[in-house]
């Protein structure tokens, strides 16, 4: 029996880690003991139910919309990452069957940006830039905490009152313009749907504005592309994707 790993959410599409670990576990030898599946659960109240069923299971991944409702199924949260963050996006399940929750969004997410800025030469000037971040889920749990630890400002933008620091209709164009960094955490514009984007006023960005988006399918979302439109710097989600990927590996093997 094949030592299996898996991704959980609903509704689950194409699967980039389901073709990266099977990549993965074939470059390293493995696709004969080890495998990787998509779990596409409607209801998490049925999560226990799937883990009963395959008894083989070592590890998830953990993705829209679970990643905070997963919690109270879990043993116990990683204190270095998903309890510091509230978010689980990567679960161990222990030979004894105890599950813990892990985050290796924030990891992906802070190792991207850093890099992303070092490149733009302003990585020792963290702590002047102020960043918006659009939604307020689970993966923005994570960028969140990941920014705190940056000395990066940031303001959570969502449409609800109550969930956030502002509203999508509170923004304007000095809200903008103090703002040069935004993070869009939100699934908008993710393939198949990708006429969709973040609801902001794209007319007062300009050049000096870094615009990030989690969302890696398509390569250029439609936001991205407006903000090249204004002649900002845009960066898709893959790398974040792949650094967390990896860091669920290192997890999984410990």
């Amino acid at each position: 029996m094949k030592n299996l790993f898996g991704l959980l959410g609903f509704p689950l599409g194409h699967s980039f880690s389901k073709e990266y670990f099977t990549d993965k576990f074939q470059s390293l030898g493995l696709a004969k003991t080890h495998a990787y599946e998509k779990f596409e659960l409607e209801d998490i109240h049925n999560f226990p139910e799937l883990i009963n069923n395959n008894p083989n299971l070592r590890g998830l991944n953990v993705t829209i919309p679970y990643k905070q409702a997963i919690i109270p199924f879990l043993d116990a949260l990683d204190e270095d990452s998903a309890k510091r963050i509230g978010a689980v996006n990567t679960i161990k399940i222990l030979p004894n069957k105890k599950l813990i929750g892990y985050n290796s969004d924030y990891y992906g997410f802070k190792n991207s940006l850093i890099d992303w800025l070092s490149i733009s030469n302003i990585k020792c000037q963290t702590s002047n830039i102020k960043s918006l971040v659009l939604g307020n889920g689970g993966a923005s749990k994570a960028v969140q905490v990941a920014l705190s630890d940056l000395d990066i400002e940031y303001k959570v933008v969502v449409r609800q009152t109550g969930q956030g620091d502002l509203l999508f209709q509170d923004l304007n164009q000095e809200i903008i313009k103090n703002h040069t960094l935004i993070i869009n955490t939100t699934p908008l514009g993710t393939f198949p749907k990708t006429e969709n984007c973040p609801d902001i006023p794209y007319q007062f960005l300009g050049k000096d504005h870094f615009l990030y988006d989690l969302v890696y399918n398509p390569t250029e979302t439609l936001f991205m592309q407006k903000g090249i439109q204004r002649g900002c710097q845009v960066k898709n989600g893959y790398e974040m994707l792949v650094l967390q990927a990896e860091k669920a590996w290192e997890i999984w093997k410990i």
